[in-house]
């Protein structure tokens, strides 16, 4: 694992980073903040891709937890089998809906704690709505920023809480925001899993991964 890089040479990559990509998007498609929890509660163990394409017809007829309802569980699954866990994910998808309806007015709350106790939702999830919708710089460590974490010594930790608190600690209070989704998208097209495009990556001369492809 790579020692914490120090406060300027962090300070320096989310400086190219925020260069590179001012104001960086995550990739799931949304109309409001309720269709954004349901496409990142069904994007566990499915790309955001596969996700938008399971959703883009679905978000048409049922954008908020009553026309969720309405449409029914058998109906959902007939959107999303093309998503893995699809049968599960649709039992949670209706029962948050139901929670959200009955508890909630039909409206999305904006806590943490009130947002883990909805089905299928986690922490990640929660974290991500946190972060997209109400613009809180929460930090929803996934596979890609476990990976460029630990690769990098940007925020590096054998878990994903340890490489959650690592970013909160050590990136510089101004970049927070945005944090997780520069992470993400460098994961997910540069410091890939089996090939890392380490040759051209803005950020090689300060990563300590030892193992760089040339």
């Amino acid at each position: 694992m790579a020692k914490q890089l120090d406060y300027q040479t962090m300070r320096e990559i989310f400086t190219r980073f925020q260069a590179a990509d001012p104001e960086p998007k995550g990739e799931l498609e949304h109309v409001n903040v309720y269709t954004l929890v349901v496409a990142v509660a069904l994007s566990a163990q499915a790309t955001d891709a596969g996700v938008n394409r399971a959703t883009r017809e679905l978000f048409k007829i049922a954008d908020t937890p009553q026309k969720m309802l309405d449409l029914g569980e058998e109906q959902l699954i007939e959107h999303i089998k093309t998503i893995g866990l699809y049968r599960n994910k649709a039992k949670n998808v209706i029962k948050l809906s139901r929670i959200l309806v009955e508890q909630y007015g039909g409206e999305v709350p904006n806590s943490r704690a009130a947002l883990q106790s909805l089905p299928g939702v986690g922490r990640k999830t929660a974290n991500v709505v946190l972060n997209m919708w109400w613009r809180q710089p929460a930090q929803a460590v996934d596979t890609h920023i476990f990976r460029v974490g630990n690769r990098a010594g940007i925020a590096p930790g054998k878990d994903v809480d340890t490489v959650e608190r690592a970013i909160e600690d050590h990136v510089p209070a101004d970049f927070q925001l945005h944090a997780h989704h520069w992470l993400i998208l460098h994961g997910r097209y540069h410091c890939k899993a089996r090939k890392p495009m380490c040759p051209t990556c803005i950020i090689r001369d300060l990563c300590q991964f030892e193992e760089k492809t040339e």
